[in-house]
């Protein structure tokens, strides 16, 4: 009796090597990568003044020396985008960078510690939880004045809780492994273990939240600054822009609908990268 052995094809190392393509990694971040350029490289293509204002100019509609037309001031839209993106990402990392921070930290020694800790933190995300989100954010603004120094601290105060609630319940489950508890037993303080063993294993869910995140924020800045709550003109401000171009909405439709095709390009891009970043780091089974 013959036996015939099939021999299974193996990778070479070089095909080992290769990450798997995740196309909404790579959609997402070519288009943050063309959306940066754009906003960092506009003056370079766009030389118009986003500030100044000419009359003569007013109301022009897209053509070959304004490429996206002029408002009713006679401003270049097409360089007011440009550069209403470069103030709208900023607000948007900000607002993002310093709640994920906090709430991380919260949410990491509340997980850790547990008990009253714990039970004190949480009932204070709990508190803050039970308000709907723009209406807080509304009401702080409303309280110290329209401004961008206000808005970061409106966003700050309340976009914590949501990292905080997430950390938490990652670090629950880490604080019980087997690596934390050797890392006990070997004498580490509790600051090196959170760092060093139980953040890093925690950390990408706040992570892959925080591109949603930034989506949300950008969504709500517009909406603040449409409603005169955030960015002041004459700044350049996606919202300020539709804001300013509503009354010409049936007469000149290009002052509104180009800073919003923005919000929506962003928030493609944006959407995009949380998606592969879930894909990517998301353990796999």
């Amino acid at each position: 009796m013959t036996t015939t052995i099939t021999e299974t094809p193996t990778a070479s190392p070089r095909q080992r090597r290769l990450p798997r393509l995740n196309p909404p990694l790579t959609a997402g971040l070519a288009m943050l990568v063309i959306l940066l350029a754009a906003v960092l490289l506009g003056p370079l293509f766009s030389p118009y003044d986003p500030l100044k204002v000419d009359f003569a100019e007013a109301l022009r509609p897209p053509g070959a020396v304004h490429w996206f037309g002029t408002d009713n001031l006679g401003r270049d839209v097409l360089t007011r985008v440009l550069a209403a993106g470069l103030v709208d990402l900023q607000i948007a990392t900000v607002c993002v960078v310093l709640p994920f921070l906090i709430g991380s930290t919260v949410g990491a020694v509340a997980g850790y510690f547990g008990g009253l800790t714990d039970r004190i933190l949480m009932r204070i995300v709990d508190i803050l939880w039970a308000f709907p989100f723009y209406v807080l954010v509304i009401a702080i603004v409303g309280t110290l004045g329209p401004s961008t120094g206000n808005m970061y601290l409106a966003f700050t105060l309340v976009v914590w809780i949501s990292f905080a609630r997430i950390v938490r319940g990652e670090v629950l489950s880490v604080r019980q492994s087997e690596y934390v508890m050797a890392a006990r037993l070997l004498g580490y303080s509790h600051l090196r273990i959170i760092l060093r063993h139980v953040l890093p294993n925690a950390i990408t869910p706040a992570i892959v939240y925080a591109m949603a995140d930034v989506v949300l924020t950008i969504l709500a800045v517009t909406a603040l600054s449409f409603l005169g709550l955030g960015v002041q003109p004459p700044t350049p401000e996606w919202g300020v822009m539709i804001a300013d171009g509503r009354n010409f909405i049936f007469d000149a439709w290009w002052i509104s609908t180009f800073p919003g095709f923005a919000i929506i390009y962003t928030g493609i891009a944006f959407t995009l990268l949380g998606d592969g970043l879930d894909d990517l780091l998301r353990p796999k089974g």
